[in-house]
């Protein structure tokens, strides 16, 4: 029998480094700006396998913050300019989007951040170590906790992060929002002249124009638009920088926090503001709750916009076929010549997931207990998750589908001419008994409303004529009863 060769594991062959904290020694890849409470992280924490490293303007944010406190920490006489000078390189570097792939911890953590805290302070002291000339690991001279994370705790640093993170990120949001709903305004201003059916219940209403439809779409986004451009500065300015553990302060200068905050303002580019209460600010995560709702409204939005584009393109011969949507693949592997609306479809998968994420991160807040809700990693990973999902689906939707939609005109027209719904435009002139029994022998007979109204002689041609102009069937018109 021949010995099979022991040719080791991958984890044997990579260069470590020992590296000690309070529950002793582990070796770390000698190649990881990470460290040892970063690589505990890594090995108890197999969960979502979405690390911070996913979401780009977190980490840039928990680098500002840290760039940020020790600007402050310096400035009031703690920090020596040689280690200011080091963690500031750091920072900058990571601002600058290098050397994310070492922020490895998954987005779902307990500990209420603290591995997300150590993540960023590892990197940021064996980047600024390297920067020195020391080797990573060498925390004689620059330390993770001692220098890096110097007037700060997890429960200060983290969520500020969060809120600044948010900050940074939330222009994509709107700006694909933005373009989704001046797409479905073009569509609006295309289609004003397409006379159709408007419908309630599913059935035939009163007659609109599919102008009238596509600007109602992009109306009800623009409202989302507003609400969101005025409300995310107000819930995610105020920041419990200073606060450290549980909102006293402790372990930090009494000037530390007005000036950290002054000073992360100034690298981020945002208006923040201390928190009046830091104990309250530090427990509360009423305002990511309220920024999830409003997630949440612009995900139902989104998902009823694609459920009337699924109907309206419906068919094409056996459905509504008012509109066609681009074809973007085939959509079946037994039905030749199927073409499925599968844009509209994935969207509506995305806006499931963000009203999932919503309750996730209600019952996320709900849990904290007493000074600290330490679900912050889930409310975290929720929020970004949303954000990132909505601003791709608006920028496919408008892409692959908004933009290259068309009308089918003559169709709509006919169906309004059939419809037995055209009978409530001639309510005012015929009175309502003569409109239920025409509708009703329409209805009976096969025959449409317009032959029956004259054939009994209820209006003339010319009449008619002028009671179905588009113009008069689409907006406020009350002409006095003719019967």
């Amino acid at each position: 029998m021949m010995a099979t060769p022991d040719l080791g594991t991958d984890a044997d062959a990579i260069p470590t480094r020992e590296e000690k904290d309070l529950l002793g020694v582990l070796p770390v890849p000698q190649s990881a700006y990470y460290g040892i409470q970063t690589q505990r992280a890594v090995e108890n924490f197999h969960l979502s396998g979405v690390p911070l490293a996913h979401y780009p303007k977190l980490v840039i944010a928990l680098a500002m913050v840290k760039q940020a406190a020790a600007e402050a920490n310096h400035e009031l006489g703690y920090l020596d300019a040689t280690r200011l000078g080091a963690i500031r390189h750091a920072c900058q570097t990571l601002i600058a989007g290098e050397h994310h792939d070492q922020f490895v911890v998954d987005m779902i953590q307990g500990g209420a951040g603290t591995s997300t805290n150590m993540n960023a302070n590892e990197v940021i002291a064996n980047l600024a170590l390297e920067h020195l000339g020391h080797a990573k690991g060498d925390y004689a001279h620059l330390h993770p906790n001692n220098h890096v994370n110097m007037a700060q705790s997890t429960n200060d640093a983290y969520p500020t992060a969060i809120r600044l993170g948010l900050l940074l990120g939330h222009d994509a949001l709107l700006g694909s929002l933005a373009q989704l709903r001046d797409a479905l305004a073009d569509k609006g201003a295309a289609f004003a002249d397409v006379l159709k059916m408007g419908r309630t219940q599913l059935q035939d209403a009163v007659p609109m124009t599919l102008g009238q439809e596509f600007n109602a779409f992009a109306t009800t986004l623009g409202e989302d638009l507003g609400h969101l451009e005025a409300q995310i500065p107000r819930l995610l300015c105020e920041v419990n920088l200073g606060g450290t553990a549980i909102g006293t302060g402790i372990n930090s200068d009494p000037r530390y926090q007005r000036l950290a905050v002054e000073r992360l303002g100034a690298i981020s580019g945002q208006p923040l503001v201390p928190a009046q209460d830091l104990i309250e600010a530090t427990s509360d995560m009423g305002a990511f709750v309220l920024f999830s709702g409003m997630l949440k409204r612009l995900a139902v939005k989104l998902s009823k916009i694609c459920n009337d584009l699924r109907l309206l393109s419906s068919g094409p011969r056996a459905g509504f076929n008012e509109i066609n949507l681009p074809p973007r693949q085939p959509g079946s592997s037994i039905m030749p010549g199927k073409v499925n609306p599968v844009i509209p479809e994935a969207v509506n998968q995305v806006a499931f997931e963000v009203i999932g994420n919503d309750l996730a991160l209600t019952m996320a807040a709900e849990g904290g207990q007493l000074q600290l809700n330490v679900m912050e990693p889930l409310i975290a990973y929720k929020l970004f998750d949303s954000i990132r999902l909505l601003t791709r689906a608006m920028h496919m939707l408008r892409e692959h589908c908004i933009e290259g939609i068309t009308a089918n005109e003559a169709h709509c027209r006919e169906m309004v001419e059939r419809s037995i719904g055209l009978v409530t435009a001639l309510n005012p002139h015929i009175g309502y008994d003569n409109a239920t029994r025409i509708a009703r022998e329409a209805l009976v007979s096969g025959r449409g409303v317009l032959e029956l109204v004259l054939e009994e002689n209820l209006l003339d041609q010319a009449s008619l004529a002028d009671i179905l102009r588009p113009e008069n069937m689409i907006a406020p018109r009350l002409a006095p009863l003719r019967v």
